[in-house]
Order: C-alpha cells, then structure tokens, then sequence
C-alpha cells in the first residue's frame, strides 16, 4: 500500500520575499509590483506542479499574506496560517502538526515556493526516491548547499533544517540525500542567475506570462486581480 504524502510549501510575506530578485520581473525596472507578481508566479508554478505530481496527496502552502493567500485560493490550494514570529522551520514544524495530527499514517514532506521549472514527474521521482530511502531524506539544490526537497515518513519527525548549508543541516541530523537527476526539483530561484537558469529549464505558465507582460499591470492569466502598486 502506497504511503499517503502531504506536502508544505512555505511562502514568506510579499514585503520579505525574494528581495534578491528585485529588479528582476522588470528587467531593472525595480516596480514593487512586478517584483511581488514574480514572486506570487514563482509560488504558483511550485504549488501547481506539486498538486499535480500523482504521489502527492495534498499541497498545502503555509502562509499569512493576505493577497498570497487570496490568489492560492482562486487556484484551489489549501492554506493554513503560520504562527507569527517563529520562522520557516518553526512553521513547517506547526505545518507537520496540523498534517499528522489529521493522519498520523501520512509521511510529510517540505518544499520552498521557488521551484518554477518544476515538473510533476520530476517530483513523483523524487517522491518515490525518499519513501523507499526510509526515515527522513532530502534533496539538495543544483548549488548543494540548499535544499529543496525534504521527506519523512510516518513515525519520524521532519526535523527541518532550512536556511544557509540546510544541506549538510540535513544530512547532518540522518537525512539521507536524494542523488536522482532532477533539474527542475534543484533548481530553486533566489537570483536572477537562477531565474535564468530555470528560463533554460522551462518555465511553469505563470512565471512565463509574468516575465513578457513585466509592463503591464496586470498578468493575462490574472485580470481579476489587482495587485496594488504598494504591496511591497
């Protein structure tokens, strides 16, 4: 019997999101609302390719943005509400609570938001790695010192260790590391060098329709939506 997989996607408040990628959904522009389309796009691709991979039971983002969260629901994604001040690992630990308090037999796994050449395939692969691993397994980003995949099954806790060198983090508290070839699932966006990257890998829709309508208000695929121009 295939173990049951709940998926966490983390995604920070538009003000502290991505500030690296600045200037980056306008190609120098620096419009505030440019910057939180991509980031919203960037979150929508991840979480739509996570909803789709076959192993995945439930995505479920962990975020307190209002218009985040506003937008996910639009999608059909589920959202639960961090609790304020404990950080990303203090809210996939709240988030694992929740997830295993509703199905104890679930194994839990973790994911950041930024993930927008994804594929549903990839992920399933990955998925299906880490169950037969046993215990807690992870998958570190195309730099290796990231992490951008971590899974644990039912009786073992997810222990995150996200952050800068989340990969010997993990590996360090007996996580074994995933070694499949997943361009997509390594290719985490923090820069505009890994928004380039993923470009190459190919773009999930939204973050495609973000970076060639950069000048317009308001995306193609998102006309109900107005993000205000103060948001970040």
């Amino acid at each position: 019997m295939t173990v049951p997989v709940d998926l966490l996607l983390p995604i920070k408040p538009l003000a502290r999101a991505k500030t690296r990628l600045r200037c980056a959904a306008d190609y120098g522009g620096g419009d505030s609302a440019a910057h939180a389309r991509l980031v919203i796009a960037l979150a929508r691709d991840t979480i739509a390719a996570a909803a789709g991979a076959s192993l995945v039971r439930r995505a479920v983002a962990i975020c307190r943005d209002r218009l985040v969260c506003r937008i996910l629901a639009k999608d059909g994604i589920e959202a639960i509400a961090e609790e304020p001040g404990g950080g990303l690992n203090s809210a996939l630990r709240y988030g694992e609570t929740l997830l295993r308090a509703a199905d104890p037999t679930t194994a839990v796994a973790a994911m950041p938001a930024d993930l927008p050449a994804l594929r549903s395939s990839e992920l399933d692969c990955a998925v299906c790695d880490a169950l037969a691993a046993g215990g807690r397994a992870f998958c570190a980003d195309q730099a290796g010192t990231g992490t951008t995949l971590l899974l644990a099954l039912p009786g073992h806790p997810l222990d995150p260790r996200f952050g800068p060198g989340s990969a010997a983090a993990h590996r360090a508290s007996g996580a074994r590391p995933l070694t499949g070839c997943w361009p997509g699932l390594r290719c985490d966006v923090d820069t505009a060098a890994d928004l380039a990257r993923a470009r190459e890998l190919g773009l999930g829709r939204f973050t495609h329709d973000v970076l060639h309508v950069h000048s317009a208000r308001i995306s193609p695929c998102d006309k109900s939506i107005v993000y205000p121009c103060d948001i970040v």
